[in-house]
């Protein structure tokens, strides 16, 4: 398996990880049978609203039949009120909160997300040869007596290239012969 498709695998498994934790902490669907708010008042009216459970916007309640049912109510002063008239059992709950760990991670995801593609970048840079976050060190390497030497023979190449190599060689083995004549190395060719 290449370097790609390990990474792509990598970011699939991520990807599902965080798609599982994310259903698994997020609010349970709901059982009930959602009820318009008007819908929910015609029910009180005539009686069959047996108890209900207002959690902050939300009610919750049971007809008298034990149907579930569940709707939004709009700031409604008098709704308390008109729930005792009608002898309606009613629970009054706080609001729930969302789980602290789903919290923490709606509140961290974002960063957490700029770190791995960030990580992910580093390590795409790092497959080149200019090896990214590796400035102090030295690319050389020890060459022992078992190697051998790599002679001009060794080298394919063109020609004249090998000869004007030959001649910078020649030079730096043996600098006199070329001072005497007045020549000097070029500036560029070192």
């Amino acid at each position: 398996m290449n370097q790609f498709s390990r990474n792509l695998l990598l970011w699939v498994i991520i990807s599902l990880a965080m798609v599982v934790l994310f259903n698994l902490f997020s609010q349970p669907y709901s059982q009930q049978a959602s009820l318009a708010y008007s819908d929910f008042l015609a029910q009180v009216d005539r009686g069959d609203v047996k108890e209900v459970s207002i959690q902050g916007q939300v009610i919750k309640g049971k007809t008298q039949n034990d149907t579930s049912f569940q709707t939004y109510a709009p700031d409604d002063p008098g709704l308390v009120d008109h729930l005792l008239e009608r002898k309606v059992i009613i629970k009054a709950e706080p609001p729930e909160d969302p789980p602290l760990l789903m919290t923490l991670l709606i509140s961290w995801f974002p960063m957490l997300l700029l770190i791995g593609v960030w990580i992910f970048f580093m390590r795409q840079m790092q497959g080149g040869s200019g090896k990214a976050m590796s400035f102090g060190r030295s690319r050389a390497r020890m060459i022992t007596q078992e190697q051998g030497r790599v002679t001009f023979a060794d080298v394919a190449g063109v020609d004249e290239a090998k000869e004007e190599l030959a001649e910078v060689v020649e030079f730096l083995s043996n600098p006199r012969k070329f001072t005497r004549l007045g020549g000097r190395i070029p500036k560029g060719v070192l």
